[in-house]
Formats: structure tokens, C-alpha cells, sequence
């Protein structure tokens, strides 16, 4: 059986000795090599042609995103695996953006990683729980735009769920009950729900109700 060969991109060295031991135990992967930094990494990929790299965002010199732009380029069919301890929106968009074809967080990394490495090489692509909660939760958000509701609509949504008055409502966003209340039957028509039950069942069913930041 022809064995997944593992590039390993990280600036620990005592981590790289946990993930190569980690990995050599598996009867189906190998670790073809080791890079401390992001031009190092680049080197090694062109030399050693693995199958998987494992990615840390935060490297010496060229960070680990950049480094898997510039890589997919060049390499199109190697696979990378984002391993940080980042558990970011931000960092997981530019991942999967650059190219990436998972995201796993090194909290996780002994009991996901596996997975995720046979996933990546199959050609699937693999999020940690916490990364996938976030994608799912934007899509359903997105949801409620594709409904045609407006940003100002959503919040009211949002603050209907909640359980806040009308007056509450006004305060808050600095308007009239009067433009309250025209939100509100906006709402109703594009969604086409009628009670105050069935916009909080939808409103919880959209995620739109996790705190605001």
C-alpha cells in the first residue's frame, strides 16, 4: 500500500516531534520531512513532492496562508492542511481562499488530524467542529438575506426573538414605533409568517440569535 508522504511546516520544533511520531504510527502515512519557515517549506515541497503539508499560519519570514497561495500554484495536486491555533472566521476564509483543503485546530490536532489527512488526500476537504459551526451559521445568516430581508429587517428579526417591546425596539435603534411596527410587517410579508412564535421559531432556526459582538 503506497503510503500518504507528509510534509510537516511548523516553527516548533517540539510540536514537529509530537505530529512526526503521531503520524509514523499510522500504517498508511509517512512524514516525508520537516520545515521550520515559510521559503523552507516552499524548498522542501519542490524537492521532497509530498502528498499532504501541514500548515501552520504563524511561520518565520513568509506566513503559512501566503505560503499556500504561492505552493497550490506551483503545486496544484499537493494537499494543505491549515494546523493553527487560530479559531478565526477570518483566518478560515483566507485558508480555504488560498487554497487549502482543511482547517484544524492544534487544540484538536491529536484526535482530528488523522481524519483530516485522509480526507485532505482523497480530495474531501476537512473543517474542525468549531470552523464548521461558523461556516454553517454564515450560511444561514445569508439565508435570511437571500429571504430579502434587509440588514435594519434582520436586526429587528433579531430583536423581535429576543423578546424586546416595540418601545425597546425604537430606543434601541433610534426610530418610531410607527417604523417599528412598518419593519415588522415587512417581515411578516417576505417571510410569510404571522404570529410573533413563527418569526422567533425562524429566527432560531437561522441562528440569529447567537450574542452579538
Amino acid at each position: 500500500m503506497k503510503k500518504i508522504r507528509v510534509l510537516i511546516v511548523d516553527d516548533h520544533a517540539v510540536l514537529r516531534a509530537g505530529l512526526r511520531t503521531l503520524l509514523n504510527l499510522q500504517p498508511d502515512m509517512e512524514v516525508a520531512g520537516e520545515a521550520a519557515e515559510g521559503l523552507e517549506a516552499l524548498e522542501r515541497v519542490k524537492r521532497l513532492e509530498p502528498d499532504v503539508v501541514l500548515m501552520d499560519i504563524t511561520l518565520p519570514g513568509m506566513e503559512g496562508l501566503e505560503v499556500t497561495k504561492k505552493l497550490k500554484k506551483t503545486h496544484p495536486n499537493v494537499k494543505v492542511l491549515i494546523l493553527t491555533m487560530h479559531e478565526d472566521r477570518r483566518y478560515l476564509y483566507s485558508a480555504l481562499k488560498a487554497g487549502a483543503s482543511g482547517y484544524v485546530v492544534k487544540r484538536a490536532a491529536d484526535t482530528e488530524l488523522i481524519d483530516a489527512i485522509r480526507a485532505a488526500h482523497r480530495g474531501d476537504v476537512f473543517l474542525h467542529p468549531s470552523m464548521a459551526r461558523i461556516v454553517a451559521e454564515d450560511y444561514v445568516e445569508q439565508g435570511a438575506t437571500e429571504q430579502g430581508l434587509s440588514d435594519r429587517e434582520r436586526e429587528v428579526l433579531r430583536l423581535i426573538a429576543e423578546g424586546c417591546t416595540y418601545k425597546e425596539m425604537a430606543k434601541l435603534l433610534t426610530v418610531s414605533v410607527k417604523t417599528i411596527e412598518t419593519y415588522r410587517e415587512r417581515i411578516k410579508g417576505k417571510l410569510g409568517l404571522n404570529t410573533r412564535a413563527e418569526l422567533v421559531r425562524y429566527a432560531l432556526e437561522k441562528g440569529l440569535l447567537r450574542p452579538r459582538s
